[in-house]
């Protein structure tokens, strides 16, 4: 009798252990789902995640564009370097992080992004709209992309609301004139 009780014991223990880990996976199936909604890779989420934009994450944070660029998309950002704002004119950059100038900064960073998902393979050379409402003109020299007279040093990175191309320096919009920053 003490066998059988011994072994029915276990038996439980063993249906107990198997029906808590079954709870257990259903819960943790359940909240998979919810969790991947939340975390996401944006654009944003890119470009604080990589040394070489620090720069950009901070023109972004002082134009007041991240949680633009956090949104649902598709864009597709031509994504300066920190080389790339370094190669501005000395004090621009300083000048363009002033409060009085957010909105030259915002034109300037929106003269960046183009709406909808465009990969590299899929550029067409031509004028294209940008989210700031004037164009950029792409075009391809030797299998390369080029933006106005950037270079896209590396393309297609990929986020959960568009693309990233990294180029290596800032574009202006025609009617910016980072000289007139300098003069105030």
């Amino acid at each position: 009798m003490k066998v059988l009780r011994k072994g029915s014991i276990a038996a439980l223990a063993a249906v107990l252990l198997l029906t808590l880990s079954a709870c257990s996976s259903d819960e943790a199936m359940e909240s998979a789902p919810a969790e991947e909604a939340v975390a996401t890779n944006t654009i944003v989420d890119v470009a604080v995640g990589n040394e070489d934009f620090s720069t950009l994450v901070a023109a972004l944070t002082a134009a007041d564009l991240v949680t633009t660029l956090q949104g649902e998309g598709p864009f597709t950002v031509f994504a300066p370097t920190n080389a790339a704002f370094a190669a501005l004119p000395a004090g621009v950059l300083d000048a363009l992080l002033l409060p009085e100038n957010v909105a030259t900064l915002a034109k300037i960073l929106t003269y960046h992004v183009v709406p909808g998902m465009v990969m590299a393979a899929d550029i067409k050379a031509g004028d294209v709209a940008t989210v700031e409402g004037s164009t950029v003109k792409l075009s391809l020299m030797g299998g390369a992309v080029m933006v106005n007279k950037a270079n896209v040093v590396t393309a297609d990175i990929m986020a959960d609301n568009g693309v990233v191309h990294v180029i290596d320096a800032v574009i202006l919009p025609k009617d910016v004139k980072v000289s007139s920053l300098l003069k105030k």
